[in-house]
């Protein structure tokens, strides 16, 4: 019998602000691969992206508010205590040493962010200490550019949930998320042209980025 509760999963990004294209699609693959708990963890200084609007105390009040109501989701602010870079594959590795060798563990990240993966920081450490699970995104490829990358990407994938919860890294699953056409700069956009936004982001969410007056 696979135990169910053991895979954790982690779901890192600027969120600035957090918005329903970061969470919708992780409450549907909670359900689709039996996921119980998703720590969300805002990055501080992203290396590889503008730096973000929001200060670090703004972007993990956001997040605090929109999963206010979520048991899924909790949040894990220590990357935005760093003020040198966030690297994805150091956070993991601390991360793996905390949860000991044989957890199951998760890094969920877009279908974008695996195209680009070889580039990432010591990026072939990562899947020695979790799982990726990438979420499709509609307008992507299925295949890497580089023949050596789809080589290393065959030989992770794998096609059975189970394989998630029971090893306790090495293996990418591709999950058939819903794709919500949802981005941070577009409602960014929207707020300093005063549109409204109700629709993209939760209630309390909006009403903290008014009240701080942000994104004006």
């Amino acid at each position: 019998m696979v135990d169910m509760k053991q895979l954790q999963a982690l779901f890192g990004g600027t969120f600035d602000p957090v918005h329903y294209g970061h969470l919708k699609p992780v409450e549907a693959l909670a359900n689709l691969i039996g996921l119980s708990k998703v720590t969300i963890m805002p990055n501080n200084v992203p290396p590889h992206r503008p730096q973000p609007e929001a200060n670090s105390q703004q972007r993990k009040t956001m997040v605090e508010l929109a999963i206010a109501d979520k048991p899924l989701f909790t949040l894990d602010e220590r990357e935005l205590m760093r003020n040198e870079p966030s690297y994805s594959a150091d956070t993991l590795q601390a991360w793996r040493q905390e949860s000991g060798e044989k957890a199951p563990l998760a890094f969920i990240i877009g279908q974008d962010s695996l195209l680009t993966f070889h580039s990432w920081h010591r990026y072939d450490t990562i899947l020695d200490n979790c799982h990726l699970i990438v979420c499709r995104r509609p307008g992507y490829a299925l295949t890497m550019s580089e023949e050596a990358h789809q080589r290393w990407l065959d030989a992770h994938l794998t096609t059975r949930v189970e394989d998630l919860h029971t090893l306790p890294a090495g293996k990418i699953y591709l999950a058939e998320t819903p794709w919500f056409d949802i981005s941070a700069t577009q409602i960014r956009q929207r707020l300093a042209h005063d549109e409204p936004c109700d629709d993209l982001l939760p209630a309390a969410v909006l009403e903290y980025i008014h009240q701080q007056g942000l994104y004006r």
